[in-house]
């Protein structure tokens, strides 16, 4: 559509201060405020000067970002590694950088017991034996914890201790590996 009305570009000082603003609504990677910024900027070359700045006054860091960021949801949302580490790529922060971080973050994290707190915390109003008795929320439980970025190793031994189906349960992890 030609009438679709276009943001009006930013010059420099603009940009800065939606730079300021982008930042104290939520934390950014470099890459994503580099972004942001490339979109509504006047001038392209005048976006690597303010995000120099920004980390210069330290608003800009990525290492801060990752750990506070891995911290956050393994702390308020019990995930598991592999989530965290897929969001923190999904956020541009450096491969190397991320896993670095997340392995650091989740270095005395017990996997198991993060599972188990996870189960609880979902279905929290029904035992956890009950629910995981029905086949459909055997299953529905395995793919939400591999989702949540637990190892299928680690989903599969501590459902095979809760639910009863335990062919079912194998049949789940048979069907992921193939």
């Amino acid at each position: 559509m030609d009438n679709e009305r276009r943001p009006r570009p930013l010059n420099a000082e603009a940009l800065w201060n939606r730079a300021l603003r982008a930042l104290g609504a939520r934390a950014h990677t470099i890459a994503e405020l580099r972004e942001k910024l490339l979109r509504r900027a006047e001038r392209p070359e005048d976006v690597e000067p303010i995000l120099a700045r920004l980390k210069e006054y330290g608003y800009l860091n990525d290492q801060r970002f990752a750990e506070g960021f891995a911290a956050a949801r393994l702390e308020n949302e019990g995930l598991g590694k592999i989530r965290v580490l897929r969001d923190l790529r999904k956020r541009r922060v450096a491969p190397k950088l991320a896993e670095r971080v997340v392995d650091e973050t989740y270095r005395e994290a017990d996997e198991t017991r993060l599972i188990e707190n996870f189960l609880r915390r979902k279905y929290r109003k029904q035992p956890l034996e009950t629910v995981l008795a029905e086949p459909k929320n055997l299953a529905s439980a395995y793919r939400r914890l591999r989702a949540a970025g637990f190892r299928a190793a680690s989903v599969h031994q501590v459902l095979h201790r809760l639910a009863k189906d335990r062919e079912l349960l194998d049949s789940l992890a048979e069907a992921e590996e193939g």
